[in-house]
C-alpha cells in the first residue's frame, strides 16, 4: 500500500469519525417522518424521556377545572419586552434581552421570561379541542427550573400587539430581527388558567416543568396565522397521556 493511499484512507476515517460525532452532538429532529415525535427518543440518548417519561406534555385539559390565579398559585407579570426574533428551523422565537421585569411567580418562586415562540396547530387541547396556534412563554428560575405560560390562539381580529412578529417573519437562515413587544397587551385580561406539571414539548422532553395554560384564547387574523403556517405547516407534538395527573390540584398555599 502506497503512502498516499494510507493517508487517503486515514483521512476518510477521520472525516467519518467527525461526521459521526457531529451527528451525535446535534441530532436532527423534526415534526414528521423518521425524525418526527414518535422517533425523538431514538435520535439521541438524552431524548430517552420523550418515550419513558410519565409526565409528558402537551395534554388534553378539562376546561371546567380552570381557575382564577390566586397569589399562592401563580402570578403573571408581563409588560414591554425587547428581544431578537429568530427562525430556528422549528419555530419563530423571540429571545428576550433585559426582561427582568417580565416574570411569573409560581408558588412563591420567581421565573424570569427568557423567550416565547409559537406552534401550529395548538399543542394543548381544551376539552378535546385544538386551536389554530399556541404561544409558549418560557420562564426560568435562578436555579434553572422552568414555568411555561401557554396561550391558545384562534382566528379573528388582527393582533396589533403581535403585528411586529408576523409582519415580515424571518425565514430559516435569515438574520435576527430586533423587536419590542408589549406582552401585557398580548395576553387576555382574564388569567383564568389550568396548572399542571409536565415537560418540554421538544427534545429532550425534560420533565418537572410547570405549565400555566390560560383558558381564554387570544385572537390573530387569518393573514397572521397564514404567515406563520407559510413557514411552519405543522410544528406540534401530539397529545400525551395524563397518567393520573390532575390539573390545578397540585397547587399549594404559601
Amino acid at each position: 500500500m502506497t503512502s498516499f493511499l494510507r493517508l487517503a484512507i486515514a483521512g476518510l476515517f477521520a472525516v467519518g469519525l467527525c461526521a459521526g460525532a457531529s451527528a451525535l452532538e446535534h441530532a436532527h429532529w423534526s415534526y414528521a417522518g423518521k425524525t418526527g415525535p414518535s422517533e425523538w427518543a431514538a435520535l439521541a440518548p438524552d431524548n430517552a424521556t420523550c418515550k419513558t417519561g410519565q409526565q409528558q406534555s402537551p395534554v388534553d385539559l378539562p376546561a371546567a377545572k380552570a381557575k382564577a390565579l390566586a397569589q399562592h398559585d401563580a402570578g403573571i407579570r408581563y409588560g414591554k419586552a425587547a428581544g431578537r426574533l429568530v427562525n430556528n428551523g422549528h419555530t419563530l422565537e423571540l429571545d428576550l434581552e433585559g426582561a427582568a421585569d417580565n416574570k411569573v411567580v409560581y408558588q412563591g418562586v420567581e421565573y424570569r421570561l427568557a423567550q416565547f415562540h409559537f406552534h401550529t396547530p395548538s399543542e394543548h387541547h381544551l376539552d378535546g379541542r385544538a386551536f389554530p396556534m399556541e404561544m409558549h412563554l418560557v420562564n426560568k428560575s435562578a436555579d434553572g427550573a422552568i414555568t411555561v405560560v401557554g396561550v391558545m390562539i384562534k382566528a379573528g381580529r388582527k393582533n396589533k400587539a403581535l403585528a411586529p412578529v408576523f409582519a415580515k417573519p424571518p425565514k430559516a437562515g435569515d438574520a435576527a430581527h430586533d423587536l419590542e413587544i408589549d406582552l401585557a397587551a398580548v395576553l387576555p385580561a382574564d388569567h383564568k388558567a389550568l396548572l399542571y406539571t409536565g415537560s418540554l414539548t421538544t427534545p429532550p422532553c425534560t420533565e418537572r416543568v410547570h405549565w400555566v395554560v390560560l383558558e381564554r384564547p387570544i385572537e390573530m387574523s387569518r393573514a397572521q396565522i397564514d404567515a406563520f403556517r407559510h413557514l411552519f405547516r405543522d410544528n406540534h407534538r401530539p397529545i400525551q397521556p395524563l397518567n393520573g395527573r390532575e390539573p390545578v390540584e397540585e397547587t399549594a398555599g404559601e
